[in-house]
């Protein structure tokens, strides 16, 4: 089936043939009134001119090039498969104890990441990244801005972030970290002094839980020096479209549902900021055995 989709997508249409002009002609209309097509956008964006599928490249060359790069990855990721988990041996993986997930030393590093802003509602924050240093570390830097958009909807704005790209396997099939060998989040940085929140994304059963993640907070101290910070994965707490929930449950690490870890500031203090990370890592540190730092209890309690 994904080969399928490959060759079809890569296939070229000449000016010959103009059977697909006739049936963009006549599906256009059609999907531009369908229920199905929503004309919402944020407050603050531009209005598209044009529909997704009316951006597409259609050249064979570029598909049959593109089926050579997923057919090479598919050949790394079944070596890697028959060889242990993530390409290590099986015994070398069960007895790690300390694994970097993400390091920033090149131009590569950093594209591995997207940043945002409140620009996206209209808002005025800005953020930026770039390799600190001698190419040592990342270096994301901005300006908050907390002033609200005149649009008559948005109430809040002032936040900024930085968020991890979710892995890709060979033709665009999700992948997920294993984190069960770890309790810990480990990280080398150095901030100015503000707090931050450290985010992790899932992936969803359910298209109304799109919006859930696990957060904890990131206080860092300011000064020319690099401070390294563990953050257990116990004391992440559950919330969904910026709401703490009622019921709280602990990160589920034995579950493949991790996408993303991202970083966010919003500590509505107008003013610029900066943050400086070496690596991203996690370790199992047996000294910590705390399960969950929350309460857990029944909404209705059993009589």
């Amino acid at each position: 089936m994904a080969l399928a989709v490959m060759l079809l997508d890569g296939a070229s249409f000449h000016g010959g043939c103009c059977r697909h002009k006739a049936l963009l002609s006549l599906l256009g209309p059609l999907l531009s009134n369908s229920k199905l097509y929503s004309s919402y956008r944020r407050p603050g964006a531009e209005p598209k001119k044009k529909l997704s599928w009316q951006n597409a490249d259609f050249s064979f060359k570029k598909g049959i090039d593109h089926l050579k790069t997923q057919l090479s990855l598919l050949k790394k990721e079944s070596k890697d498969y028959l060889q242990g988990p993530g390409g290590h041996v099986l015994s070398q993986r069960m007895l790690e104890q300390t694994r970097v997930l993400w390091q920033f030393r090149s131009q590569e590093d950093l594209n591995k990441w997207v940043i945002s802003s409140d620009v996206e509602i209209g808002g005025k924050s800005e953020a930026y990244i770039k390799l600190g240093r001698n190419n040592q570390a990342a270096l994301l830097y901005g300006t908050l801005n907390t002033e609200v958009p005149r649009d008559g909807e948005t109430k809040y704005s002032g936040y900024c972030s930085m968020r991890s790209k979710p892995a890709v396997g060979s033709f665009n099939r999700k992948k997920y970290y294993d984190w069960s060998n770890f309790n810990t989040l480990y990280l080398r940085v150095r901030g100015d002094g503000r707090p931050w929140m450290v985010n992790i994304y899932t992936d969803p059963y359910f298209s109304h839980q799109k919006d859930d993640l696990y957060s904890y907070f990131m206080f860092t101290r300011g000064g020319p020096y690099w401070e390294e910070i563990k953050i257990p994965f116990s004391k992440f707490f559950f919330s969904s479209r910026g709401r703490v929930q009622d019921n709280q449950h602990p990160v589920w690490l034995d579950k493949a549902s991790f996408l993303t870890l991202g970083f966010t500031i919003g500590d509505k203090v107008d003013g610029p900021f900066q943050l400086e990370i070496d690596f991203i890592g996690l370790l199992n540190d047996r000294a910590h055995t705390e399960e969950f730092a929350y309460e857990t209890y029944d909404k209705n309690t059993p009589v």
